[in-house]
């Protein structure tokens, strides 16, 4: 039963992605804004829902270890992994200025992260407020971008688009598809991982961090297939801000979390990674095959490394 349900996970991904993806592109084209600010925001927030519920669920039983491992596993999976399969089955091109401005606002995040939780070892109500009031100013940001983005479009052509109705229904439909089909992975996955006897822990840290960013992954995929790769990496760079700023800030907020030594060294990972992921982007304005193929090798180290501690 649990390989059908695994099965079933997967379609209801895939299919809720595809339903997501026409949706919210339709609702960029009718508002005259860049697939790269719905990515940012509709988008991410969406496909963010499962990190965000796993991470205030575990915040409210007080079990804060897995609220941070869980976000921080989640954006190294969504940068290595997401950006580096996209970039395997169609190299992703990447725009000046989200290198400029998206993509160092995320690595500064992660940064803050750090600093918060090096100064006390904990990220107390303080310091989730002050995350959470980060995520309100990137989101004021966007949304002025998108006003200006909207204006200079003005006069573009029209595109064909689907009716509005039509687009509510499709974000609602592939985004609960998506959602539901991702808990169904996650649950059908760690049954499956328990009854070839690995651990609580090991589990945890690897099918729960991946199954969350399913969604992710799922939804850049087919971004990147329809030929809209500014959704796909705003996808992923809009999760990472996401899971930094709201998702710990309210885990933070709700209660006070301890920062173990182990989630210092994934942040300090994750900032690494994300370095090189930025390098590789500037180097042609897009991320290669080659470079795809390297970040999905260094999550497979990643992983052993994770296995072995």
């Amino acid at each position: 039963m649990e390989y059908v349900l695994l099965i079933l996970g997967f379609i209801l991904l895939i299919k809720g992605a595809d339903c997501f993806v026409d949706g919210s592109a339709s609702v960029a084209h009718k508002l005259k804004v860049s697939s790269m600010v719905i990515g940012l925001t509709v988008v991410a927030m969406g496909t963010s829902a499962p990190e965000c519920a796993v991470s205030i669920a575990a915040s409210f039983r007080g079990d804060n270890a897995v609220a941070i491992s869980n976000a921080i596993g989640s954006n190294i999976f969504n940068l290595l992994i997401v950006c580096g399969v996209c970039s395997v089955i169609s190299p992703l091109q990447v725009k000046a200025s989200t290198l400029k401005k998206e993509f160092p606002i995320s690595i500064l995040a992660v940064v803050a992260f750090v600093g918060m939780g090096y100064l006390g070892m904990e990220i107390g109500r303080a310091d989730g407020l002050l995350l959470l009031a980060g995520f309100l100013v990137f989101l004021a940001w966007l949304v002025r971008g998108a006003k200006k983005d909207r204006d200079a479009q003005e006069d573009a052509e029209e595109i064909k688009t689907l009716s509005t109705g039509m687009c509510l229904v499709y974000i609602v439909i592939g985004l609960a598809a998506i959602v539901f089909g991702g808990d169904i992975v996650v649950d059908a996955a760690t049954k499956i991982a328990e009854n070839f006897g690995l651990s609580q822990t090991l589990i945890g840290l690897t099918i729960v961090a991946m199954g969350t960013s399913l969604p992710e992954l799922v939804t850049s995929i087919v971004a990147a297939k329809k030929g809209e790769a500014d959704m796909a990496i705003g996808n992923v760079i809009g999760s990472c801000i996401f899971n930094i700023l709201l998702v710990l800030g309210i885990a933070g907020t709700i209660s006070p979390m301890e920062v173990l030594m182990e989630n210092m060294a994934d942040a300090v990972i994750l900032i690494g990674m994300s370095i090189v992921t930025w390098i590789f982007a500037w180097s042609g304005k897009r991320i290669s095959r080659t470079e795809g193929a390297v970040m999905v090798a260094v999550y497979a180290v990643y992983m052993g490394y994770i296995c072995m501690r």
